[in-house]
């Protein structure tokens, strides 16, 4: 499910980052160490700068920078090779096209519940 020559987050415009982001933390970040969840979910979740961070944790800005982006790139590698993200946005697009084609309510209650499960 690869997009040319593209990574994954190459794929993704830059006005959806930060939910990508999200995303690959909500399907990766069990994988990754409780202080890079710290970090990570300060730093994208919660919109923490590295400042605060730094302060927080004790550690420097650009160890929070590195960490970052270190974070970044494990959780790009396993999409890479795992495509969650991407086959979860395919199946939510195609249940969104199911729920527009139909006139059915039950076929459109259903779908509504589908997206929402997702």
């Amino acid at each position: 499910m690869e997009t040319g020559n593209l990574t994954a987050r190459e794929a993704v415009p830059d006005l959806e980052k930060y939910e990508y982001k999200g995303m690959l933390y909500d399907f990766y970040g069990e994988l990754l160490t409780n202080h890079q969840k710290k970090i990570y979910e300060d730093a994208v979740l919660n919109d923490l700068s590295l400042g605060e961070i730094a302060d927080e944790q004790g550690i420097s800005r650009q160890g929070v920078h590195d960490l970052i982006r270190r974070c970044d790139r494990i959780l790009t590698d396993y999409e890479n090779k795992l495509h969650l993200v991407e086959k979860f946005s395919v199946i939510r697009q195609n249940i969104r096209q199911i729920n527009n084609l139909t006139d059915d309510e039950q076929i459109r209650r259903l779908s509504n519940e589908i997206i929402e499960q997702l």
